[in-house]
């Protein structure tokens, strides 16, 4: 946990890049272990453990942090909205998608199917939050696209309807919504998002499994279930928010690709699954297609429009401002400030100073 007090005052693209892929290892290694308590935990009741796991944790966290004298940037009034809605998609109808899609397919491929949520993500930032994109990622994409068609054809000619696998695609798509609406308050508390999320999701899923009958099961079971969602689901946020607020959404989400490859390998040696020529195929076609998001390099003349906010940062580039009131010099601080028009040019990110128009 002191790690992340460190990493969470640091700032710039390489760090985005750190967040990005501690939270794919984090949660892509969450995917397995849960899959090994599917058949002691109905799928419901399951996800809502993982997430009060992470609320609860996460909350401790946040309740001990409180004494140090670190300054971060708290949820304000017009930022609940979007957690909100982020929460309702994510925290609710993403992770019982999930439990349900993952009672009938396999570990291995369901880790790499997850990776349909790098792209549907991509997707919403590009066409509905106007993120800019360019060639390289766009056939990055393709490629994760058809990796994860040819899984679904794979379990189709096997198995049948492949309802699992529609299923985990439809949690790809409900996370898809959620990191896009995170992505607007994503320059308030990490932990505190997170946090937030797991409380309500985890409440929300237990009350549904409640109404449906669905049983707790016992101590030993709930602790492993709880310590999976602290890991898997708590920390893999605050990951995932930090490198939102330093990458954007679309090429966090590309970063995030590799969190299925985590859990398809702990699959194959944990549950000792046997994968087909398909799955191989598959793990190709995405690791290309990370290999494409993760060597993108995009750097151009761009402007700055006015803009007032909060959050935590360092006097570089782009906050050269004054202060009304006394200050002691010490960096990061966070404060309610303004940024002047501006026009320069480097390599960037569409981050939460970066979100002009090419």
């Amino acid at each position: 946990m002191a790690a992340l007090n460190t990493l969470e005052h640091h700032s710039g693209l390489h760090q985005g890049a750190i967040y990005a892929l501690l939270a794919a290892a984090l949660f892509g290694a969450s995917t397995p272990f849960a899959k090994s308590l599917l058949g002691q935990v109905a799928p419901v009741a399951l996800a809502g453990m993982l997430y009060m796991g992470s609320g609860l944790g996460l909350l401790l966290f946040y309740l001990i942090r409180r004494g140090s004298k670190a300054e971060r940037a708290g949820l304000t009034a017009k930022d609940w909205p979007w957690l909100g809605g982020a929460i309702l998609a994510g925290g609710v109808a993403g992770p019982v998608l999930l439990m349900l899609g993952l009672t009938t397919t396999p570990a291995s491929s369901a880790s790499l199917l997850l990776n349909m949520e790098g792209v549907l993500t991509s997707l919403l930032a590009w066409f509905v939050f106007k993120e800019n994109f360019d060639r390289r990622i766009f056939v990055g994409m393709l490629l994760i696209v058809a990796a994860g068609v040819l899984l679904s054809w794979d379990q189709a000619t096997t198995h049948g309807m492949p309802t699992g696998a529609l299923a985990i695609v439809g949690a790809c798509l409900c996370w898809g919504i959620d990191n896009n609406l995170t992505r607007k308050v994503s320059a308030s508390d990490a932990v505190q998002i997170a946090c937030a999320k797991g409380l309500v999701a985890g409440t929300v899923n237990l009350s549904i499994a409640a109404a449906l009958g669905q049983p707790l099961p016992g101590v030993s079971i709930t602790l492993s279930a709880g310590l999976i969602g602290f890991c898997g689901y708590g920390l893999s946020l605050v990951m995932f928010v930090l490198a939102l607020r330093h990458l954007g959404t679309a090429r966090t989400g590309a970063y995030f690709s590799a969190a299925p490859f985590v859990g398809a390998v702990i699959s194959l040696l944990m549950l000792g699954e046997q994968p087909q020529s398909a799955f191989w195929l598959a793990a190709a076609l995405m690791g290309a297609g990370i290999w494409l998001h993760l060597t993108e390099s995009h750097a151009h003349e761009h402007q700055h429009e006015v803009m007032d906010h909060s959050h935590a940062h360092t006097h570089d580039a782009h906050h050269q401002h004054a202060h009304d009131f006394d200050w002691d010099g010490a960096e990061p601080h966070v404060h309610a400030h303004h940024h002047a028009a501006l026009t320069h040019a480097h390599k960037h990110y569409p981050d939460i100073h970066h979100q002009h128009k090419h």
